[in-house]
């Protein structure tokens, strides 16, 4: 089993690749990484591990924007501190989540689910995951499809409901997000670009980078640019550019029809 580590904090990872030794003797821990940028830079240009344990909060962010920048196409066991991202943990390809400090017993169960599914889904010497993943997906989608209709924001004294179909993007900027109407306006949220992301009808919008979730009818021309990427154009115009990765590509061409 080759194993990859996400840990931003020494001592925890080290404790993290201690109770893997002791509970996995067989893993080969084939890397350990403290931030995103790390993260994806790695499994970008690394053969995908059997399994990843992943820490939420990186020093960079939170461990969930690498799902955003590269297609994890292997297990994650998550941890943390805290237990407020457990239902976003299991939207993506999650077989567990396990809180701080990690416990020896905990662990084991862990990577014994890990094992009996790679029984199921896997075979030879590299299984292949894309049908776990599949699945991981499938059992954790919405049970229903409700999405958000109207997003309530402040102008001034007043509070306005702005209509999902007056949207044109959602985006961060110095750790703000906000909305952006087709007819120019713009409104600060209290959400998290992930937490809107979650709300919004994934039909109608597109994670296009961290910082910009785009409305199909604001996407004004797409480039192909180097290494993969498109470049996108939005309507009304940002003032940044903005790029879909290489890894998100296939994805974007398929959320769009092609």
């Amino acid at each position: 089993m080759r194993l990859y580590i996400i840990e931003d904090e020494v001592v925890a990872a080290e404790r993290m690749q201690e109770l893997v030794r002791q509970t996995s003797p067989d893993a080969e821990i084939i890397g350990l990484a403290d931030s995103i940028e790390d993260s994806v830079q790695y499994l970008q240009n690394n053969p995908m591990p059997d399994l990843i344990l992943m820490d939420i909060e990186l020093v960079d962010g939170q461990s969930f924007e690498i799902f955003k920048e590269v297609e994890v196409s292997c297990p994650v066991i998550f941890t943390t501190a805290y237990d407020e991202f457990a239902l976003q943990a299991f939207k993506v390809h999650s077989i567990d989540y396990l809180l701080k400090p990690i416990q020896r017993e905990e662990l084991q169960k862990s990577i014994d689910k890990f094992r009996q599914l790679q029984k199921v889904y896997g075979g030879g010497n590299r299984p292949d995951y894309s049908e776990l993943v599949q699945e991981l997906r499938r059992s954790t989608a919405p049970v229903n499809n409700t999405w958000r209709e109207h997003f309530l924001v402040k102008q001034g004294q007043r509070l306005l409901s702005i209509s999902i179909d007056e949207i044109a993007y959602f985006y961060s900027e110095d750790r703000v997000t906000f909305l952006k109407t087709h007819d120019n306006r713009f409104f600060p949220l209290d959400y998290t670009l992930e937490e809107v992301e979650q709300q919004v009808d994934p039909r109608q919008f597109f994670r296009a980078s961290r910082q910009f979730i785009v409305d199909r009818q604001a996407i004004g021309n797409i480039y192909i640019h180097f290494n993969g990427k498109y470049k996108l154009t939005l309507k009304p115009a940002t003032s940044e550019e903005i790029f879909v990765s290489r890894d998100r590509g296939a994805e974007f061409k398929k959320w769009l029809g092609a």
